[in-house]
């Protein structure tokens, strides 16, 4: 028996693991929850982010996309949807990601944006990593 394979270990490990991953999902949900509803209180940059290839109106996928993070949100509060909320949050991480890049690709040809905000939208490219991390951790090790 090593100490990896000892029950004591493990059951002092996994309540702080759970811990752990009932904060990820509780900063989430906040993050989720005001992006989401930024998504109706302003929905012109978030219009502006839509891929230009795909069909429809932008602000569909803005408001279709809020919807998304305020149910993410909600998922990630409660107790028992909060593994699936999770799997659900780091999945639609991934799925967003060509929006940003084009929210990127707008704001460094534009004339009108600011050295300072084209900085920070580059910038936050590889802060998506930690949310797709955060996000699997939720699902990994969340009740």
């Amino acid at each position: 028996m090593t100490l990896r394979t000892l029950p004591l270990l493990d059951s002092v490990r996994l309540p702080s693991r759970r811990r752990a991953a009932d904060r990820a999902a509780q900063r989430l949900a906040v993050l989720l929850g005001g992006a989401g509803v930024l998504h109706f209180v302003t929905p012109a940059p978030f219009d502006s982010q839509v891929p230009h290839v795909l069909p429809g109106s932008p602000r569909t996928y803005t408001y279709v996309s809020g919807v998304a993070e305020l149910g993410l949100a909600a998922g990630l509060i409660v107790p028992r949807t909060r593994r699936l909320a999770g799997a659900a949050a780091a999945a639609f991480f991934v799925a967003v990601f060509p929006a940003n890049l084009q929210m990127a690709a707008s704001w460094l040809q534009s004339e009108k944006t600011s050295t300072a905000m084209k900085v920070g939208v580059v910038a936050r490219l590889p802060l998506q990593i930690p949310l797709i991390t955060q996000s699997w951790r939720v699902y990994r090790d969340a009740r």
